[in-house]
């Protein structure tokens, strides 16, 4: 390596701590069918909160520069048991610079190249190895962010619209709509024709969709909101859900309006309609049980949806021609949002990690490795 390859290192300590930091590391040679990327940007996805920081008492931790050590609660220590004393890297994707090739062609023709990738793990770092398969090439003018973020929220973005069509539905509901990963289904859905309920909690946020040209947006904050649902149901017969919010009720309030849109003008039945009705949890925003009331009939399933799986399910094809969609529009349909762009120590610095850790919709972080000191924007 040109320089000393840095990673950020998470470990659960037997006495009862959390000791996240930034340490050297090795890079091995790459193999044949894989690539040494310089990572130049990186995404701190939702889902790689709970590896990053897992369960620490950030605001009672000691921060020093590059550092943190956090106590951590004993049900937590019980429930991770499996975690003490085994360091955890985070990162499912990225973006950056080939600066060594294995001895496959293909990875030869990497070069040099800038690339997006997602190797899994271990993209919040300087360096990562990535196998062919999980890496493409980008365009000299495709933003370096965007790009370092093409995986996770517009492969599930594309993977939503995709589960809809497999399973014969022709419209969709979803929760927490105004995420980067919900403003990206609303630019989708646009583009492809799909009818889409968007369901989110204030009323700047129905604004930002509407201004985005979302005709549904409704705020579940209001009165009239299960009416009003109930109403973008049956006018688009959008049978099938995808639920960031998991507990409470609120995937049962979807369901119930589905099970009354189904049952407009329809002869009464004691098992309720016969439309088949789907609620996909992908997230747990909340974290309390699912809670689904006797109204919403007999004909629905419930199910957690999760991107890997359904790759693993479509294939490598169509998983490609899905990733070479990203790229072309990487910077519209595609484009992600950030609100802090942070150097690794910088992700562990008190007010970085608060913000990270309250995951509102729109404060996304990304790590720029080559900082030095911790930037926001």
């Amino acid at each position: 390596m040109p320089t000393p390859a840095r990673q950020i290192v998470s470990t659960l300590n037997e006495n009862g701590t959390m000791t996240i930091e930034v340490r050297e590391s090795s890079i091995p040679d790459p193999a044949a069918k894989e690539v040494t990327v310089a990572i130049e940007a990186a995404p701190i996805n939702p889902s790689d909160i709970a590896g990053l920081y897992g369960p620490a008492m950030l605001a009672d931790a000691d921060y020093t520069p590059g550092r943190i050590v956090a106590p951590v609660p004993a049900a937590a220590m019980k429930a991770q048991a499996g975690r003490i004393g085994v360091p955890t890297v985070t990162g499912i994707e990225c973006a950056g610079t080939v600066i060594a090739a294995g001895s496959d062609p293909e990875a030869q023709a990497l070069m040099g190249k800038r690339v997006a990738c997602w190797p899994g793990a271990g993209t919040h770092a300087s360096h990562v190895n990535v196998s062919l398969g999980a890496c493409i090439a980008i365009p000299d003018s495709a933003s370096i962010e965007n790009s370092s973020a093409s995986f996770v929220n517009p492969m599930t973005a594309l993977g939503f619209t995709g589960t809809m069509q497999r399973q014969g539905y022709k419209a969709l509901v979803h929760t927490a709509s105004a995420s980067n990963l919900g403003q990206m289904l609303n630019r989708i859905c646009q583009e492809d024709g799909i009818p889409i309920v968007n369901i989110v909690r204030k009323p700047e946020q129905v604004a930002l969709l509407k201004n985005m040209g979302a005709k549904y947006a409704l705020d579940s904050s209001l009165p009239d909101f299960d009416a009003s649902l109930i109403d973008a149901i049956a006018e688009c017969q959008a049978w099938c859900a995808f639920d960031a919010i998991g507990g409470g009720d609120t995937g049962g309030r979807i369901l119930a309006a589905m099970e009354r849109a189904a049952t407009r003008n329809a002869e009464f039945s004691r098992y309720g309609s016969d439309q088949r009705k789907h609620l996909y949890v992908y997230g747990r925003l909340d974290l309390s049980p699912t809670i689904l009331p006797p109204s919403i009939g007999f004909s629905w399933d419930v199910s957690a949806w999760l991107l890997f799986p359904y790759l693993q399910e479509i294939g490598m094809q169509a998983s490609r021609a899905m990733s070479e969609r990203v790229i072309a529009g990487i910077d519209t349909t595609f484009a992600s949002h950030f609100s802090q762009r942070l150097s690794m120590e910088g992700v562990l610095q008190k007010d970085a990690a608060l913000t990270i850790i309250a995951r509102r919709t729109g404060e996304k972080a990304l790590i720029l490795p080559a900082y030095c000191v911790f930037r926001s924007s």
